[in-house]
């Protein structure tokens, strides 16, 4: 018996280092990982309580065409009907509440409408795409175009 054991300590050493190994990543595991990580699904179930208090950002558009009715026929007749407000004037749940304290600055237009149509070759190519160096140097997009409606 001892001849068919003498070779065996090449095996157990593998094995004890696969099992230490086990038991390093199961210790691991449990300090990094949070609690709660993958009872909904592949992220983490304390998310949700937590971007649950945050404050509102966003008033939705619905709000915003109670007072700007004329900016959202405009935008609705035009190629950005599908484009929220707040995706160009960025989050106005605070102007909602209160529309003469909390005024939203006003978007730099170039670099709102090249962030969307900068000509790229990753973009579908029906999308209306512009190199905006050679388009019009030296002037700014609302020069020739209305942003809520952006034809000629």
């Amino acid at each position: 018996m001892g001849t068919r054991w003498k070779d065996a300590a090449h095996l157990i050493r593998p094995a004890a280092v696969f099992i230490l190994g086990l038991v390093l990543f199961a210790i691991l595991r449990g300090t990094v990982v949070p609690p709660g990580f993958g009872l909904y699904g592949h992220y983490r179930a304390g998310a949700l309580d937590e971007n649950r208090m945050k404050p509102v950002r966003y008033a939705g558009q619905a709000v915003c065409a109670d007072c700007h009715t004329g900016e959202v026929a405009a935008r609705n007749a035009g190629s950005h009907r599908t484009v929220s407000c707040e995706a160009c004037h960025g989050p106005a749940a605070n102007h909602a509440e209160d529309p003469d304290k909390a005024k939203p600055p006003k978007p730099q237009i170039a670099a709102l409408c090249t962030r969307c149509h900068e000509a790229s070759t990753a973009k579908p190519a029906w999308f209306k795409q512009v190199a905006t160096r050679q388009h019009y140097p030296g002037n700014s997009c609302e020069s020739c175009h209305q942003p809520h409606s952006p034809k000629l």
